[in-house]
């Protein structure tokens, strides 16, 4: 079926496009009974707004782009749900991109996200991102960027963080508390600050209790299902550990199920400890401490700023969201 355009309402109501196109824009130099006639008469038709086209005419639109690493982690899709929290009732549309934690992808998708001339744009960098050499567009462009989570500290724009290094500690400490002494660390890409942060909050717990910090089972890249159960079942044979924090929830799972294809248990054999309280954690067995992260309200916060800086202009500061350490079976002796 053929869209209705702007020249179809003109020809019905037999005036010009241009008297239709400032109508429907809610020009002052159209009259009042005019204006209300062809917003009448387009919504009988049918007409639906060019967006883009809109967009082109003003230099930019009432979209937001979001670019994340992973739609399918609860995190993210929470992150999204805070957005639109706040978007939907400003006014704003929201068009998602994720990158599956590739760099070329993360640049692909702000290449389109740009050609869409969206009004702003949020990001979490993906775990190939070392630098912000390819953001230097969207800065140059003054289309305001927000970052959010995973970060890159050397760009100038609002960031939205959680306090990763206090919940590496507090997490950490917890492990200590319960006896264990031989706690490795499973991380990240550790050039990311959010990696970076966790680490140092994980060093931090040691020294306080006096426990020599072992490079050789502080474990970088390994963040998934699959890393997280081989770097497991390596340090087990090694006998080199008693206990792992995890970075993220996936690698911890994964350290589970070698423990499990090993016949041994978590908490008796080994603590584990993750971060980010992903759904499963809950309801695995044994169910998995982790840290909560608060997605919605970094989401919310992201959204907030965002449309400060689209209306204010860009800016460039730091908001920090605190984390909460939840104890459950995979970690707590009885």
């Amino acid at each position: 079926m053929r869209k209705v355009t702007i020249n179809d309402i003109a020809k019905v109501l037999n005036v010009t496009p241009s008297t239709v196109s400032r109508a429907l824009a809610g020009n002052l130099r159209v009259s009042l009974k005019t204006r209300e006639l062809v917003k009448a008469k387009a919504k009988e038709m049918g007409y639906k707004p060019n967006s883009m086209a809109s967009a082109l005419r003003k230099g930019t639109s009432d979209t937001i782009g979001i670019i994340i690493p992973r739609i399918n982690r609860h995190f993210f899709s929470n992150i999204i749900s805070g957005v639109q929290e706040v978007l939907d009732p400003a006014g704003y549309n929201l068009m998602v991109m994720q990158t599956g934690e590739s760099l070329a992808k993360e640049k692909k998708a702000i290449e389109t996200l740009m050609n869409n001339r969206v009004g702003g744009l949020l990001l979490s960098i993906s775990s190939e991102t070392q630098n912000g050499d390819h953001l230097s567009e969207v800065i140059q462009s003054g289309v305001p960027l927000v970052q959010f989570d995973r970060v890159l500290s050397e760009v100038q724009s609002v960031k939205i963080v959680n306090d990763n290094r206090q919940g590496a500690y507090i997490a950490t400490k917890h492990l200590l508390k319960m006896g264990y002494k031989r706690i490795a660390y499973f991380g990240g890409n550790p050039k990311l600050d959010t990696y970076i942060n966790r680490e140092k909050g994980y060093k931090e717990a040691l020294s306080e209790y006096d426990v020599p910090i072992d490079s050789s089972i502080i474990l970088h890249d390994t963040i998934t299902r699959i890393t997280g159960k081989e770097a497991m079942v390596s340090l087990v044979k090694k006998k080199k550990i008693d206990a792992v924090f995890s970075a993220g929830d996936y690698s911890a799972l994964g350290a589970i199920d070698a423990l499990k294809q090993m016949g041994l248990s978590a908490p008796e054999d080994y603590g584990v400890v993750g971060f980010a309280n992903e759904p499963f954690s809950e309801i695995m067995s044994p169910s998995l401490s982790t840290v909560e992260q608060f997605a919605q309200e970094m989401g919310n916060k992201a959204a907030v700023a965002i449309i400060k800086s689209i209306k204010e202009g860009p800016m460039n500061y730091i908001e920090t969201i605190d984390t909460r350490f939840i104890g459950r079976e995979s970690s707590i002796k009885s």
